[in-house]
């Protein structure tokens, strides 16, 4: 049976909401959409909760209308702006002769332990990257491996609590509950990035409006992240500046004649900030110069927090560049060049049955990679926002998997042993009118029988009670 499922974006430039219908092999579909101007956001951060709530009411209506459908849970993004990661190990001891996965959510829950993690943090996805079973390093998968220890070393992904909290207060007052929450880079590193790729090591970056987003992805996880509050937006900022002219002159400016690669000597008119009656004569060339200088600087930033990660020479298959901001023409041409020796391609999001042809570009990597995200897409192992250990075993397989919720099955086994006891007690045989013998567990039962206490304890049903306490 088709599962539904819905996906919002929270970005600084537009908020995007896409309902789709998930069937029993995990293929997807879409079936409505929407897409509205983001308010209330900035840089990431949400800046105002009612102005953020209503983008994404509207944005949800849309959606909501076109696939006919009042779905109210929702898996969302978190920006880069309010994350920061640590790395940790965990090592267990291993109970049983082979690996489970219990072991490996203890496993994690102990370098979650061993982190010690600020009270102000709260966690949102825990991602393994290496496990060491007893003495043997760099296992991919230790399931169903024997052992008696087994270590692992992941990467925490956290954020501050009231960032976090005023982030659900939002989708919250929109009328939607919170099923998921997933950092936008990774979700964006899931919609774009092949198995190749992911194996050999690869560095995702998301070019968006305001913002944008690094991670390295190396072998069965994320290893690194980092955030640049530099996006598109930026651009426009810049010509409306430099040409005295307003922003949404300047953002056509941009779409128009964003080319990296070509110069022009022909010359545009655009109208002044103030007086629109009035109008200036301007140069590509200068345009070209003004977005050329922007773009160089975010990537030559980028291309050191590559460096600083320590990680460059490890990503056999260069870099990922998605998002809006890489519409622009030749960018990647520019990022070779910056990036020197590490190869550079554009990032598309894959391509889902249903999708819009207005939605096949990079701008909607993120809002691809969560749906990808509650189709099982996400890395090996994880512990996500809600504690749960997601995973892509088949948990029906006879492999030995015991259940994830095993203290839970113990309370219910001495539950069920509770009630069998009381139920025995209520079904034992009381006083009847002739006092004749009867049988309670095999024992024979004669009221005259029970054993007293002493001359004071003559009556049949005080004697029941001491029998019954003599008894058990």
């Amino acid at each position: 049976m088709a599962k539904t499922i819905l996906a919002i974006d929270i970005g600084s430039i537009k908020v995007c909401a896409i309902i789709a219908e998930i069937d029993d092999n995990n293929q997807i579909t879409i079936i409505g959409h929407g897409i509205v101007r983001s308010q209330g956001v900035k840089k990431g951060i949400i800046t105002n909760i009612e102005l953020a709530s209503r983008s994404i009411k509207s944005a949800i209506k849309d959606a909501r209308r076109m696939a006919g459908n009042n779905i109210s849970v929702a898996t969302i993004s978190i920006s880069n702006a309010y994350a920061k990661s640590v790395n940790s190990k965990g090592i267990i001891n291993i109970t049983q002769q082979d690996i489970t996965l219990v072991d490996i959510k203890r496993a994690m829950d102990a370098s979650l332990h061993n982190a010690r993690v600020p009270n102000e943090y709260e966690v949102i996805h825990i991602l393994p990257f290496n496990f060491k079973v007893d003495d043997q390093v760099s296992i991919d998968d230790p399931f169903g491996m024997n052992a008696s220890r087994l270590e692992v070393d992941v990467n925490i992904v956290m954020t501050p609590k009231t960032a976090l909290r005023n982030l659900q207060k939002t989708v919250l007052s929109a009328g939607i509950e919170i099923e998921g929450i997933v950092l936008n880079s990774y979700a964006s590193a899931i919609a774009t990035i092949s198995e190749d790729e992911r194996t050999l090591g690869v560095c995702v970056i998301d070019m968006g409006g305001q913002t944008s987003n690094m991670i390295i992805h190396l072998g069965n996880s994320i290893r690194y992240t980092h955030f640049l509050p530099v996006g598109s937006d930026h651009i426009t900022k810049d010509l409306s500046l430099a040409l005295q002219t307003p922003l949404s002159v300047a953002e056509n400016l941009k779409i128009k004649h964003g080319n990296l690669l070509e110069r022009s000597n022909a010359t545009v008119e655009v109208p002044i900030v103030g007086d629109l009656n009035s109008r200036n004569e301007v140069s590509l060339e200068m345009v070209h110069s003004i977005i050329s200088a922007r773009v160089q600087e975010t990537l030559m930033l980028l291309s050191n927090a590559l460096m600083n990660s320590n990680l460059r020479d490890s990503i056999g298959t260069g870099v990922v560049l998605t998002g809006g901001m890489v519409k622009l023409r030749g960018i990647r041409e520019f990022a070779n060049a910056i990036f020197q020796d590490v190869s550079v391609r554009i990032g598309l999001p894959r391509e889902l049955n249903g999708i819009y042809n207005n939605m096949r570009d990079p701008s909607y990597s993120t809002v691809m990679g969560l749906l990808l995200y509650q189709a099982r897409e996400h890395t090996q192992y994880e512990i996500n926002y809600n504690k749960e250990l997601l995973h892509h075993k088949d948990i029906t397989s006879d492999m030995g998997l015991r259940n994830l919720d095993i203290d839970r099955e113990r309370k219910l086994k001495k539950s069920r042993n509770l009630e069998a006891t009381d139920s025995r007690s209520r079904s034992s045989p009381v006083e009847n009118s002739g006092g004749a013998e009867e049988n309670f567990s095999g024992i024979p039962f004669d009221i005259h029988n029970i054993p007293g206490r002493g001359q004071k304890d003559r009556k049949p049903v005080q004697r029941l009670k001491n029998w019954l306490k003599e008894l058990f």
